[in-house]
């Protein structure tokens, strides 16, 4: 079963997203998180396979979070779903090895994300 994790701090974004999943993929499992920290935890017995990780967290933010899911999952797609658009920011996306998505949230975004990561 694929497994996708949605990392937010805004309740309202991650059911957006999980609705947009759960549309599109409704046999994946579904973890959501509002922190790095609370993300950390949920998937200590899980492997996800899609990662979307809001950027603009309390304590670490996406990118921080991004490399700890790397390290750990290196064959999991990673995206850096964010209103955070600066070239920095983008940049250091690119480093990692992780997509980024600029928001806001549309069907359209989120299907893409499903869509690459099956590839």
């Amino acid at each position: 079963m694929t497994t996708a994790l949605i990392v937010d701090d805004s309740r309202v974004s991650r059911m957006m997203i999980r609705a947009i999943i759960s549309d599109a993929k409704p046999d994946w499992n579904i973890i959501e998180a509002e922190s790095g920290d609370d993300a950390l935890s949920a998937i200590d017995n899980e492997t996800p396979d899609v990662m979307i990780l809001d950027y603009n967290m309390p304590g670490m933010n996406g990118l921080t979070l991004g490399e700890k899911l790397k390290d750990k999952f290196p064959g999991g797609k990673i995206s850096l779903l964010t209103a955070n658009i600066q070239d920095s920011t983008q940049k250091k996306a690119a480093e990692l090895g992780i997509a980024f998505v600029g928001k806001p949230i549309t069907d359209e975004k989120i299907r893409g994300i499903i869509q690459a990561s099956e590839i």
